[in-house]
């Protein structure tokens, strides 16, 4: 029996492959545990995204609603997904739609049940959503959005429909009075 020798590249592409076509085999080095696991263990039931499939619909939820009209057609999986960009930032296609100012982008894939969050909101103007949110939980007037992204940016980009939301978050910035 002879050994077969792979280079890094083909390693990384057989554990790519593998994690993409069944249940992960090989737990990366920084996913071994310090602490107890879990007592419940997940069964992967379903296929993984493939990870470039995921990236660049993120991606083009940033600029091209075609694209992301002919992603989600091809796989309608993608609506929830997101992308780590590192250090646990995590960005949904719809995150990159909110913080670029994309309202069509956005409003196609709330249509299509994207998960709405509070920087979507913004956006789009949803001062109810906004004020209802802060109200019940005041500290998210300083939350980061994807990439680090103020909840104030993205209210400023959303433009005109966006104007009273962004007063309100103004307002609790400078206080009463």
């Amino acid at each position: 029996m002879s050994a077969t020798i792979l280079s890094r590249r083909q390693f990384s592409g057989a554990l790519a492959f593998g994690a993409a076509t069944a249940a992960p085999i090989f737990a990366r080095p920084d996913d071994e545990r310090d602490y107890p696991a879990p007592k419940f263990q997940p069964k992967y039931t379903k296929p993984f995204l493939g990870t470039t499939l995921v990236r660049d619909f993120v991606i083009f939820a940033h600029s091209d609603l075609e694209m992301v009209q002919r992603l989600l057609d091809k796989e309608p999986a993608l609506l929830n997904a997101t992308v780590d960009w590192g250090a646990g930032d995590f960005e949904s296609a719809l995150g990159g739609a909110s913080h670029m100012g994309r309202r069509d982008i956005a409003e196609y894939l709330i249509d299509k049940g994207a998960r709405i969050d509070l920087f979507a909101a913004a956006m789009l103007g949803h001062l109810d959503v906004v004020k209802g949110l802060l109200a019940a939980h005041p500290n998210l007037a300083q939350a980061k959005g994807p990439h680090g992204i103020p909840l104030l940016a993205h209210a400023k980009i959303g433009g005109e429909k966006a104007r009273e939301v962004l007063a309100h978050l103004e307002s609790l910035a400078t206080g009463p009075g």
